[in-house]
């Protein structure tokens, strides 16, 4: 079965430094049918003007991951790290017994565009923790790349949660095929291009909801960029 959510009927947070599309209920969006999926709890489609972004403020309990498309991205915290995120680099903060945090576009004549993702944690508290990494377009073209799972394994970033985190690069006509076992969704979020799961047709800021299915098969139809969640 599958779920189609589209880029148009995300919620909207729209100031004069940020656009923001929310794929699940988030802040003051509420949708009763997109809460979340399995421990997927946040996806924020986030634009920030040059110069601006988010003031530090506190998280607790919360998997957070940052994945930035374009422009660069300036990243201080209470445990001391104090980092530039750019293009093809993931984040990740663990943020446990509690964290607090500030981004901001680093630039001051170009935006920046992020996706940043929450995936709720399966052991509360603990000591907050950060790392990042690059994942440069070579080891995404044409297949599944793993940038995040429970173990951190082939490279990836870890956390808490039994919980995969899959990117692509796909040239036009390019095919990927992914088995789920038995019990496990996905959610596959296009992030550029235009593609085909499953036979449904999908640009960019569409996502996709996939439970009771053995695997998911994804077509590129336009040269895309695409994540590829698998959730218990």
């Amino acid at each position: 079965m599958i779920t189609i959510r589209k880029n148009q009927e995300r919620g909207l947070s729209s100031h004069d430094w940020l656009d923001s599309r929310h794929t699940f209920s988030f802040a003051g969006y509420y949708d009763p049918d997109w809460v979340g999926f399995a421990s997927l709890r946040v996806i924020n489609d986030d634009h920030v003007a040059p110069g601006a972004g988010f003031s530090p403020h506190p998280h607790k309990n919360m998997e957070i991951i940052s994945y930035v498309l374009e422009g660069d991205l300036r990243h201080e915290d209470s445990m001391g790290n104090r980092a530039l995120i750019r293009a093809g680099e993931v984040q990740r903060i663990s943020a446990g017994s509690g964290i607090v945090h500030s981004e901001y576009n680093a630039s001051t004549t170009q935006p920046v565009h992020f996706l940043q993702i929450w995936i709720e944690p399966n052991v509360l508290g603990g000591n907050p923790a950060y790392a990042q990494r690059s994942f440069d377009a070579a080891i995404k073209q044409g297949h599944l790349c793993p940038i995040v799972s429970p173990n951190g394994r082939d490279g990836s970033l870890s956390i808490q949660q039994d919980a995969l985190l899959y990117a692509a690069l796909l040239e036009t006509g390019e095919h990927v095929k992914y088995a789920l076992s038995p019990g496990r969704r996905a959610y596959v979020q296009i992030v550029r291009g235009k593609v085909k799961v499953d036979g449904a047709e999908l640009s960019a800021g569409d996502g996709a909801g996939i439970r009771t299915e053995t695997t998911v098969g994804i077509t590129a139809l336009a040269p895309s960029e695409l994540l590829l969640f698998d959730l218990r």
